[in-house]
């Protein structure tokens, strides 16, 4: 595996992708023709804000398997394209929120008391206070839009200083801010009328690009002071100008700016606007927890493991993550098990959560099983990015259910995959978070312990078959691990389940399928 990092990371973040035993290349400020000609060799890149990862990137980068995002966002990552192809994007969405927050509210605090104005003017030998009065914290209200992880640490961090705090987040449960003791918001409109001071924690979006402007500013609070360390953009600009010019808005703390790295914001040339140059996670910490952390992501990425960080499918806390792992593994063979054994189109896959498991993260869990439909006939990648975007590309649909309590097993996943004419279904458990099972294929029942190489036979329920099978599988050398036989009825059809040791060639499951009271026999690679 071959990873390039063209910006700038911390030193131990290149130190944890070496001794990977991967390959690194740094490149750092490469050229963009440079870039597209080189970029077919590698299966990973590192990038920050700068490298733009978009469709011209994709057509040359046939062999990328992970962009790795040191920092939060991913405006310069086309989303889309990455899905397609099933190339994972992962970020740092925790590791710089703290010195993000710590940011925010230095931007807040010095924009509230002319810090840095003072600071110019007793360095220039001059001492003039009445030029610098400020304004206390203590009493007011902060109005946060977008309480999400940042928010959120600002929200606590200010309620220490005596503010009420209020918030606007649309996508935030009400639970959310009654944990944090934030009274929420109903409309942005809610909020820019009560706010004495308002900072900004949003992604930018298409929906929330220019989302206080003219029409937000005119409804303000008169001496309103505003912060965005977020995005460029969420604020506009020129709105934000007229606002200071015509008195509503007091002062301004700004980390970024819509064009930015170019100087040419209005906002540069008013006195009473505090701005730095995107410094929000420009701290050592929180350089080098994003360093470790990305590189830790695209190797674990590299290496097949799931990723917390990943952009584009479900997101999991670490703790969830370790509660769902045996799940992603019973889930991902259940999927394989369907196109082994049998071979009709599926119209409609249906996933049913039993107990324990439809508690936890089950998204991700279907997303693993098909990927584990998809793997065996599919040989572009599949993975959990794409899986769900290649069943809607085929016209299947994917629906999930739950309930609460399973009669048999304290969680049960049972998948039902219908096509024109039947339904193939296959169900399992994990025991003690880890140990898999298959416990029923189409009404069969098991207790199974899957292994890579496996045997599935269906028979007429007589005596004898078991010893064939068994025979002619020695005669071929392949050595029998264990074996299960289930049947519905006493003398109508049952069903074998062999796990051995090593492949099984064409022509051995050719003699087994030969013998007389055999209907149907299968090799399983799992």
């Amino acid at each position: 595996m071959k990873i390039l990092v063209t910006e700038r990371i911390a030193d131990k973040g290149i130190e944890v992708l070496k001794k990977s035993g991967m390959t690194v290349d740094v490149e750092l400020g490469i050229e963009r023709q440079r870039l597209l000609d080189i970029i077919k060799d590698y299966d990973a890149i590192v990038i920050r804000s700068v490298t733009k990862v978009n469709e011209e990137l994709y057509k040359h980068a046939r062999n990328l398997k992970v962009v790795g995002r040191a920092g939060n966002g991913v405006d310069n990552i086309d989303m889309e394209g990455a899905t397609k192809r099933g190339i994972i994007v992962v970020n740092t969405p925790e590791s710089n929120v703290v010195s993000a927050a710590e940011h925010s509210i230095g931007l807040l605090i010095a924009s509230a008391r002319n810090i840095p104005q003072a600071n110019a003017h007793i360095k220039n030998r001059n001492w003039d206070r009445s030029k610098f009065r400020g304004e206390e914290l203590l009493g007011k209200t902060l109005g946060i839009v977008g309480l999400g992880r940042i928010g959120s640490l600002v929200a606590t961090r200010m309620q220490s200083f005596g503010m009420k705090v209020i918030a606007y987040d649309p996508y935030i449960t009400d639970q959310r801010f009654e944990n944090f003791g934030v009274e929420k918001m109903e409309t942005l409109e809610d909020l820019m009328k009560r706010s004495d001071f308002i900072s900004v924690h949003t992604p930018k979006t298409e929906e929330t690009f220019g989302m206080i402007g003219e029409k937000e500013f005119k409804i303000a609070k008169k001496g309103v002071r505003v912060v965005n360390a977020a995005r460029g953009g969420i604020i506009n600009e020129e709105a934000l100008v007229k606002a200071i010019k015509d008195g509503i808005v007091a002062s301004a703390g700004i980390d970024v700016l819509v064009d930015e790295p170019n100087t040419t914001s209005p906002l540069l040339d008013l006195d009473n606007v505090v701005i730095t140059p995107h410094l929000g996670a420009d701290t050592v910490e929180a350089q080098d927890k994003v360093g470790v952390t990305i590189a830790n992501e695209v190797v674990n990425a590299l290496s097949g493991n799931m990723v917390p960080n990943a952009v584009n499918m479900p997101t999991l806390q670490r703790k969830e993550l370790e509660d769902i792992k045996g799940y992603l593994k019973l889930g991902e063979t259940l999927g394989k098990i369907y196109h082994q054994l049998e071979k009709d189109a599926i119209e409609k896959v249906e996933v049913n959560y039993a107990g324990a498991v439809a508690k936890l993260g089950t998204s991700t869990i279907t997303l693993a099983i098909l990927k584990g439909i998809f793997e065996p006939i599919l040989k572009e990648r599949v993975n959990y990015v794409n899986a769900r975007l290649i069943a809607k590309n085929r016209g299947i649909k994917v629906i999930e259910s739950k309930q609460a309590e399973n009669g048999n097993y304290n969680n049960l996943i049972k998948v039902n995959i219908i096509t024109k004419d039947k339904t193939f279904t296959v169900a399992g458990t994990v025991f003690n978070k880890n140990d898999i099972r298959v416990v029923d294929v189409n009404g069969f029942q098991f207790d199974v312990a899957p292994t890579p190489y496996m045997l599935v036979a269906n028979n007429v329920d007589r005596p004898g078959m078991i010893g064939q099978i068994g025979t002619l599988l020695g005669v071929s050398k392949i050595n029998i691990a264990t074996m299960q036989v289930s049947r519905n009825v006493q003398g109508e059809q049952a069903m074998m389940f062999l796990t051995v040791d090593s492949e099984v060639s064409q022509e051995t499951l050719d003699l087994i399928g030969n013998v007389e009271g055999i209907l149907k026999i299968n090799f399983l690679k799992l």
